[in-house]
């Protein structure tokens, strides 16, 4: 028995034939489905209905009840192989229910007067009356497969019959079923669920592994399904033949006393006024201690310590169609306590539901003696006393009502299958035949969908190849634009250390500078107007350039040259472009040289004109000196233009004088 079909916390399904049979074409079906969890309050929702059996397994699907119930499980099924594959497609929480009975079942007519549910002979009826059989936990669940599980993970394709890459390809499938079979037992470890594996080993990984699990498949994390090269298949583990089951033990009517509020409290004493059993919880809800009441017997009484009888209890009353008892007043502390002295309990709550119970038996106590003694031997005590109770009639009417079968004639309870006639065997073997040919067309199907999936599969790895491209190219594009853009950055880096470096020269060139504030210029100096002179060792090209980069040769600087000779025309150039205000000499210029600064009026003085000092590596002139150089220099200047222009003029006249006589003598 499930768990749902204990707490009835799902519909019920009642199915009986409507017309036609399962065995011939398109039979018909009575369905009455009972929804204890979606009526008004204290009865369930009734919905009826004929249907084919083809929509019955779809409702069936839809709902997953709670089970279904029929007085003979053959008007689902023709065989029992057929009733077999009619259970293992059953979902997991759904239970098959035969109401009356096991092998040699009885009639449902006097199960159902027997336990008080309304019966007729019309199918819709019939199938009212199983329904609420098994609502009550009336019957037997049929069973074909235990709660072990077989998982079995495969090769989903062929190895093939060789090939150049055969090796090659058979180790991929012997490791990708290896591969998948742990995949799977990690899922079953994550779940908790206790398991075996058995595995074939192969060249490259597992040909198979079957994994036997302790649980229903719908506990285990895995389906059945094929995915690449592997399979899965997941199934239940028959039984040796076709079991039945009672949904619940069978015990006797028992009385009930019942104390609800916060902690609800139940007692369970038998027809004798034996207390059986006692519960208490603060968290239970109804459901949890109507299950509990299942389990102690079949409730007959039930009663409470107060007047009227609470809501609770009577909701505990309904759900047992049992009768109701409560004092004429409420039960006083002492008689409770009296009462209940020879019994033991753990708190309040479970003495007062103990006295109801107590109390209710003691008012009923004649009437159960007077109707032991009225029942015969052959019938059930128990069950004539809770119909006397429950229809409030005589013992005799009832006892008459049980011993007599309304129903005439006794209908077939037969659970064996039926001998066929030689035109039903014909049909049969065309079935069959059909049933192969269609499985063939399956085949096929099945086939053709491999293909078209595997067709389907490839379409999407070159959809995705072709992103992957694209991808790819975006990427590219992405690295290009980062690498040109790395480059641009690397050159304004460059630029920046550049622009870094000329910043600390000038930094350098400025301290040095600097140095002209020193205390030794201030001595130097004294009263006079000092100006800075920045030297150069060598009159030299590189020396020039040396002095540049750590002085800065700029306009109107004046320039010490150490050693002024052996410089050429280029080096004079360079100088000469800085423009400096005064050139001043230790040494001869060279005559290239010389020309140079003078065309380029560059100003130039011997050092000991200027009055130069030197102070630390530079050096200081007085400017009045440095102004009197440059004047003198300039007079200097003008004085040498005139006499090369004089010298031109008496040039030009003697080589005219020259070529005059030259033409007198010609002639």
């Amino acid at each position: 028995m499930n768990a749902r079909t204990s707490a009835l916390d799902a519909p019920v399904f009642g199915v009986d034939v409507q017309s036609g049979d399962v065995r011939g074409s398109s039979p018909s079906f009575a369905l009455v489905v009972l929804d204890p969890t979606d009526g008004p309050e204290g009865e369930a929702r009734i919905d009826r209905d004929v249907v084919t059996f083809r929509k019955l397994r779809r409702l069936v699907e839809r709902d997953e009840p709670a089970a279904i119930a029929t007085d003979n499980v053959y008007e689902l099924a023709e065989d029992k192989d057929d009733l077999i594959g009619f259970l293992r497609w059953l979902p997991d929480e759904t239970t098959l229910v035969q109401v009356t009975g096991a092998e040699r079942p009885e009639s449902l007519s006097r199960v159902a007067h027997r336990h008080g549910v309304p019966y007729g002979k019309q199918p819709m009826e019939e199938a009212e009356a199983a329904a609420r059989l098994a609502v009550r936990r009336v019957g037997q669940a049929v069973r074909a497969f235990g709660d072990t599980t077989r998982v079995k993970i495969s090769r989903g394709r062929s190895t093939g019959s060789g090939g150049w890459s055969q090796d090659r390809y058979t180790r991929r499938i012997h490791g990708s079923v290896r591969r998948r079979t742990r995949e799977v037992e990690s899922a079953l470890d994550d779940a908790g669920l206790t398991h075996e594996r058995e595995v074939t080993e192969k060249y490259g990984g597992f040909a198979n592994a079957v994994f036997t699990v302790e649980a229903t498949p719908g506990e285990i994390p895995v389906s059945t399904g094929r995915s690449g090269d592997t399979r899965v298949e997941v199934e239940r583990e028959r039984r040796d033949g076709i079991e039945f089951e009672p949904l619940v033990e069978r015990r006797d009517h028992v009385v009930v006393g019942v104390d609800p509020g916060t902690t609800t409290a139940a007692a369970v004493v038998s027809l004798d006024g034996e207390v059986l059993e006692r519960y208490s919880s603060r968290t239970a809800d109804t459901g949890d201690v109507v299950e509990w009441l299942v389990e102690q017997g079949r409730p007959l009484l039930v009663a409470a310590d107060v007047t009227p009888m609470p809501e609770t209890v009577e909701q505990f009353r309904r759900s047992f169609d049992a009768a109701g008892w409560t004092p004429d007043s409420d039960l006083p502390v002492d008689e409770k306590l009296h009462r209940t002295r020879e019994t033991s309990y753990e708190n309040d709550h479970e003495r007062d539901a103990v006295a109801a119970a107590l109390f209710a038996f003691d008012d009923h106590e004649d009437q159960f003696a007077r109707v032991t003694r009225k029942t015969p031997p052959g019938l059930d005590r128990g069950e004539v006393i809770a119909q006397v109770l429950a229809e409030e009639t005589s013992v005799e009417v009832v006892v008459d009502d049980l011993t007599d079968d309304p129903e005439e004639p006794e209908e077939s309870t037969e659970h064996e299958p039926r001998e066929l006639t030689e035109e039903e065997r014909e049909i049969r073997r065309l079935r069959e035949r059909v049933e192969r040919l269609g499985g063939h067309v399956d085949e096929l199907e099945e086939t053709v969908a491999t293909q078209e999936a595997e067709l389907e599969e490839y379409e999407t790895e070159l959809s995705e190849a072709r992103r992957e491209e694209r991808r790819q190219a975006r990427e590219r594009r992405e690295v290009d634009r980062l690498e040109r853009e790395k480059d641009r950055l690397r050159h304004e880096r460059d630029e920046a250390r550049e622009r870094a470096e000329a910043a600390e020269a000038k930094l350098e060139r400025l301290k040095s500078l600097w140095r002209l504030d020193h205390s030794d210029v201030d001595r130097v100096a004294g009263d006079r107007d000092l100006v800075p002179v920045k030297p150069v060792e060598q009159f030299t090209t590189d020396a020039v350039e040396a002095a540049d980069e750590r002085y800065g040769l700029a306009r109107d600087d004046v320039v010490y040259l150490r050693d002024a000779s052996g410089a050429g025309r280029s080096t004079a150039e360079r100088l000469a472009d800085a423009e400096p205000r005064l050139v001043v000499r230790t040494g001869n210029l060279s005559e290239a040289a010389d020309e140079v600064l003078f065309e380029r009026e560059v100003p130039v003085a011997p050092a000991d004109a200027v009055d130069l000092t030197e102070v630390d590596d530079l050096a200081v002139a007085d400017e009045t000196a440095v102004e009197a150089a440059v004047a003198d220099w300039r007079e200097r200047a003008a004085e040498r233009r005139r006499d090369e222009r004089t010298e031109m003029v008496d040039r030009l006249i003697s080589e005219h004088r020259a070529d005059r006589d030259g033409n007198e003598a010609d002639s």
